[in-house]
């Protein structure tokens, strides 16, 4: 009996608060990789509330009640993992599903997938958005250069001290920065930001990726202080910064 692959799915990156999701996930998931979740019935999620929603706007095939989801949030333990390598070993296919964008880059699944290398069984990443490339893409700094430095610290003064740091590194290295932060600190992720880096550092914010309210903009910082505070709260957001 062969075994079963271990498929990384990506998902649709945000919601359409209240709109029809199904046809958020068409519009930004290419239809082969909708074809291969469409016919799984086991996935490791995230969240599985949110992820049983997802699948049904996805247009899964079996009925929700058959479905097998493993809940396997931000950190977890080799041994909650074990029953899907023991599943996949059967011959079983399993998804790895995230709440938006790619599983494993920035979000869980990468235990899992080191498991199945281990394992010797078959890992297979599908197409689909990778907010953290789309903001690279939309943000005129240097694409050939640059790192991922996740969440900063949320108190001072270690935030500035990070964000100092990555902008003597971004000079250095002439290498763009990417920073996430959870939506409801946006604000403050933006506002350390404006107020830390020196003022010919150029950065650019990626706003609602992929949803009808996106947005692109790219200033030096001496250009955003002199603007009004965009508002961000509630919002997913990808900050990207290049030191002159």
């Amino acid at each position: 009996m062969s075994p079963g692959t271990l498929y990384l799915i990506p998902a649709a990156i945000g919601d359409l608060k209240g709109g029809d999701q199904s046809s958020l996930v068409r519009a930004t998931i290419p239809p082969a990789t909708l074809a291969i979740l469409q016919g799984l019935g086991e996935f490791a999620v995230e969240n599985a509330k949110s992820a049983r929603a997802y699948l049904k706007a996805a247009g899964i095939r079996l009925p929700m009640q058959e479905v097998s989801i493993t809940e396997i949030g931000h950190a977890p333990r080799p041994e909650d993992l074990k029953p899907l390598i023991a599943a996949m070993r059967a011959g079983r296919d399993v998804g790895v599903l995230s709440e938006s964008g790619c599983p494993a880059v920035a979000d869980p699944g990468a235990l899992l997938v080191r498991m199945a290398h281990e394992a010797s069984l078959p890992v297979t990443p599908l197409v689909g958005p990778s907010s953290l490339l789309l903001a690279l893409m939309a943000s005129g700094l240097d694409g050939q250069r640059f790192a991922f430095a996740g969440y900063l610290p949320m108190k001072e003064p270690q935030r500035a001290k990070a964000i100092r740091d990555l902008e003597a590194r971004s000079r250095a290295a002439r290498e763009t920065q990417i920073a996430i932060e959870t939506p409801f600190r946006n604000q403050a992720l933006y506002e350390a930001l404006t107020a830390t880096l020196q003022p010919a550092t150029r950065l650019a914010l990626a706003i609602d990726l992929t949803l009808p309210s996106a947005s692109n903009r790219m200033k030096t910082v001496a250009a955003w202080r002199r603007e009004p505070t965009p508002l961000l709260a509630r919002r997913q957001v990808v900050f990207l910064f290049l030191a002159a």
